[in-house]
């Protein structure tokens, strides 16, 4: 049985203030390796916080293409690592259906991913262009007042990001505003395959009538998570890159950025925002 995940650890600090310092007790956020397989074969090694990995290893297969659909993945499963005691339960292994698109040697990736740059490399608007993906809903529509309090919902609900300062999170909203999903990493990305893994394993995908909010920069993984998924709506606290802009415009996601107070900017997509 794998052991009970942990986000955040406990450590001793010295801290100055003001010309004095003192020992204390301080919380950091939780990073550990998380090693994905697909049967017996290694497909990925990801630096992650602790929890919910089973729906971070579903919205990393679905996000990048290994699976299309929730029925293509007949198990999920964690794993006791053979490495030191440290690393115990940090792996999780995939059974997939037949027609799944795995190719065991095609797909294998010889590369570390760290936590805050997803699938390095991979990042290219011609690779999503290749997978035929569609527009997301162009029928949703949202009212920008309800779009402004969701960064305060966001916040409240951060509970690691409250003890420790150092989590990204991602969340799921309704049209109402209502808060379906929130989860939160050490990376951005993680974060937001753990709240697409979540829709994907309740048969909620496509999420063609949600709003992604994410607390950091509206980056190009991000954005190509959200429209794998369905996402009609990606809203940041902080700026979206001029991929991830120029993306989001291509498939006619909207895309807004700097989602603080009263204020935001659209990048993409202004006609979902009611008038």
């Amino acid at each position: 049985m794998a052991r009970k995940a942990r986000s955040v650890d406990l450590t001793q600090v010295t801290e100055w203030d003001d010309g004095k310092s003192h020992r204390k007790e301080d919380y950091l956020a939780a990073e550990e390796p998380l090693e994905i397989r697909v049967g017996d074969n290694p497909l990925s090694v990801t630096m992650r916080t602790p929890g919910h990995d089973i729906e971070l290893v579903a919205g990393f297969l679905f996000t990048e293409g290994l699976v299309e659909r929730r029925a293509q993945i007949l198990m999920l499963e964690e794993l006791e690592s053979t490495d030191a005691d440290e690393n115990r339960g940090n792996v999780v292994s995939a059974r997939l259906d037949r027609d799944a698109d795995y190719d065991s040697d095609k797909m294998r990736r010889n590369f570390f991913a760290a936590s805050s740059c997803g699938i390095c490399g991979k990042a290219s608007i011609d690779a999503i262009r290749a997978r035929t993906l569609s527009a997301p809903n162009p029928a949703f529509r949202l009212d920008p007042e309800i779009l402004v309090r969701l960064p305060e919902t966001l916040r409240e609900s951060q509970a690691v990001f409250g003890r420790t300062g150092g989590l990204h999170a991602a969340a799921l909203f309704d049209a109402t505003g209502g808060l379906l999903v929130l989860r939160e990493d050490i990376g951005r990305h993680n974060a937001v395959d753990k709240v697409i893994g979540w829709g994907l394993l309740d048969d909620r995908v496509p999420l063609g009538d949600t709003i992604l909010v994410v607390s950091g920069r509206g980056g190009f993984e991000i954005v190509q998570k959200a429209i794998v998924a369905g996402l009609p709506v990606v809203a940041s606290v902080s700026a979206p890159s001029s991929l991830a802009v120029r993306l989001a415009r291509e498939m006619g996601q909207t895309l807004i950025g700097f989602l603080r107070g009263r204020r935001f900017v659209v990048y993409s997509g202004d006609s979902r925002l009611e008038k």
